[in-house]
C-alpha cells in the first residue's frame, strides 16, 4: 500500500488566489480513480524553499490518497496537468510504502 501526497498552492505567483472549484475538481478527479481522499484545506500548510539567495513560502493544501499499486506514469502525467493548471514550474507529489494497521 502506498500514500500518495502532493501539495497545491493556495494562490499563484502573483498572489491571485484560486478558485475553490479547482480544488474541488481535484478532490473529485481522485475520488473517482481511487476511491476517497484526505485534504487539509482548513488552516493551509506553509512551504519554504531557497530559491538562489531568497527563501521562498507558499501556504498550500495537502491531498493525500492511499492506493495499492503505484503507477508512475499516471502520476508523472497527472503532476505534469496540476502544475499546468496551477501556473507552477513544479508541484510536488511524492509517495511512501505504507502499512494499513
Amino acid at each position: 500500500m502506498h500514500l500518495v501526497e502532493f501539495f497545491l498552492p493556495l494562490a499563484d505567483n502573483n498572489g491571485v488566489v484560486f478558485s475553490a472549484h479547482l480544488y474541488e475538481q481535484v478532490r473529485d478527479e481522485m475520488i473517482a480513480r481511487f476511491g476517497g481522499v484526505t485534504s487539509f484545506s482548513r488552516g493551509p500548510a506553509r512551504g519554504s524553499f531557497r530559491d538562489g539567495s531568497t527563501i521562498v513560502h507558499d501556504d498550500v493544501v495537502v491531498f493525500q490518497v492511499m492506493i495499492e499499486v503505484l503507477d508512475r506514469e499516471w502520476w508523472g502525467t497527472y503532476r505534469r496537468s496540476l502544475e499546468r493548471t496551477f501556473g507552477q514550474d513544479e508541484v510536488l507529489i511524492r509517495a511512501v510504502e505504507v502499512m494499513k494497521l
